[in-house]
């Protein structure tokens, strides 16, 4: 009896060891999340920002920036990256917006989220992924 079981376990280990790493692995896949990372701003968020607006508005409206440059303190970074987990079909996006301050105020926006008509920026002549946004002057009073 015992001898029966040593040799089903040996030849159970000779099948086993004629199975290369790769066929295993192929037919087993981990599950993979989908991973944001950043901040997200989207065309509602954008539509907000007003020239002249102060830095704590357009944080208010925007969020913290991701990156803020301590050599130059009139630009204000705001990347998001999505990479979708599963599937493998899709591709990781970016969206990068820069915010630029004239003192300490709003002056600029550029970036892929455009503010107001698309068609604007591209009869500027300027590429499909950075565009100048044209914000509005706040309202007089």
């Amino acid at each position: 009896m015992r001898l029966s079981h040593l040799t089903a376990s040996l030849a159970a280990l000779g099948l086993l060891a004629g199975c290369s790493f790769g066929t295993v692995t192929d037919h087993i896949s981990p599950y993979r999340i989908d991973v944001r990372q950043g901040n997200y701003v989207d065309q509602e968020m954008v539509s907000q920002l007003r020239r002249g607006m102060t830095r704590d508005q357009v944080r208010f409206v925007l969020g913290t920036p991701l990156v803020v440059d301590m050599f130059r303190n009139d630009r204000w970074d705001y990347v998001y990256r999505y990479a979708p987990g599963r599937g493998g079909a899709e591709e990781a996006q970016q969206r990068v917006l820069s915010v630029f301050f004239a003192g300490d105020t709003l002056d600029r926006v550029e970036g892929d989220i455009q503010a107001g008509d698309p068609q604007i920026a591209v009869e500027a002549g300027q590429g499909e992924r950075s565009r100048v946004i044209e914000i509005e002057a706040p309202a007089k009073k």
